[in-house]
């Protein structure tokens, strides 16, 4: 386990106020070695990554900007246009794999991604180790860390154990679940109620409100037939396993913190969560969610906005 809290009892099961709710509250305490994930967070915004010096991790997963950029998809190297939207880092420990193809099964296996994609850093391991090996303030810190040298593994695990910091507990929501009724407004406890009655929370559950299953976009209704313009990156998780039953496929994405993270979807179509609401709907659920209805589904969706780390703030 990463993050440890009171409020889970054997085997990480939460044991609080709420506790048969499909969604579980973030853990209020957290647990990484302090000296690792100080360099993490160094070579998290060291540009040296990306082969011209100029792409971080930080360039598209701001902390100001809910860990995301707020783009429709991200600009890499030399102004490349990545082909989908960047998932928030906050809460990414959590998620079960990791990409929206899930290709990545680890958050150390996940930075090997964004280093070699043409559209992002455009990067590799030897050049990197280079660039950073005439880093003596760094070399030091790492040998203190970790009693060995700079390497690619050191580097991947430095960087995940500083994402593993990059949790926003004590949301509205998850003090509603342990307890405090007056957390929530009357609206947002409606929401919430609509959110599982519809059959939202089918797919948004648990921890992270989803990141732990894979869902086709498109249930109902042909989200891609309708929205036109076909890329390989729609193609989903068939593109990791090949198997035809994946066409279509995402791992679904969390709703930690949604409100501060549009655009919506993999292709970053959804301008608002009314708009991502209205989506959902129509191709998930084939059905037109009434104006009230859609108002306090997002009400409740307000409320999984939690409290940032200090970095974010």
């Amino acid at each position: 386990m990463f993050f440890v809290s009171s409020s889970y009892g054997e085997g990480g099961a939460y044991s609080g106020f709420l506790s048969s709710e499909p969604i579980i509250p973030i853990p209020l305490v957290h647990q990484q070695n302090p000296l690792k994930a100080n360099i993490g967070k160094l070579l998290y915004n060291d540009p040296r990554l990306s082969a011209d010096n100029t792409v971080s991790c930080a360039s598209c997963h701001r902390l100001e900007l809910g860990g995301t950029d707020r783009l429709a998809t991200s600009i890499g190297v030399k102004g490349a246009k990545g082909p989908v939207n960047a998932p928030t880092v906050f809460n990414s420990a959590f998620n079960f794999l990791f990409f929206w193809d899930g290709r990545a099964a680890s958050l150390e296996a996940q930075i090997d991604g964004p280093i070699h994609n043409q559209h992002e850093m455009a990067s590799s391991w030897p050049e990197i180790l280079d660039k950073l090996k005439a880093d003596k303030d760094l070399l030091l810190a790492i040998q203190q860390a970790y009693a060995e040298p700079l390497s690619e593994q050191v580097i991947k695990d430095a960087i995940a154990s500083y994402e593993k910091t990059l949790i926003t507990p004590n949301s509205p929501f998850d003090r509603y679940l342990r307890g405090d009724l007056a957390a929530l407004g009357q609206r947002a406890k409606r929401g919430y109620k609509l959110f599982k009655s519809y059959g939202c929370s089918s797919c948004h559950q648990g921890v992270n409100v989803g990141g732990n299953m894979f869902e086709r976009m498109g249930v109902v209704r042909d989200y891609f037939s309708e929205r036109g313009n076909l890329t390989r990156a729609d193609y989903g998780r068939y593109n990791v396993t090949g198997k035809e039953e994946h066409k279509f496929e995402f791992k679904v994405p969390s709703l930690r913190n949604i409100a501060e993270t549009a655009p919506y979807f993999h292709d970053g179509s959804a301008q608002s969560l009314e708009a991502a609401v209205e989506v959902m709907a129509y191709y998930q659920l084939g059905r037109k969610i009434p104006p009230a209805d859609q108002q306090a589904i997002v009400a409740f969706l307000h409320s999984l906005t939690g409290e940032l780390p200090e970095d974010a703030k």
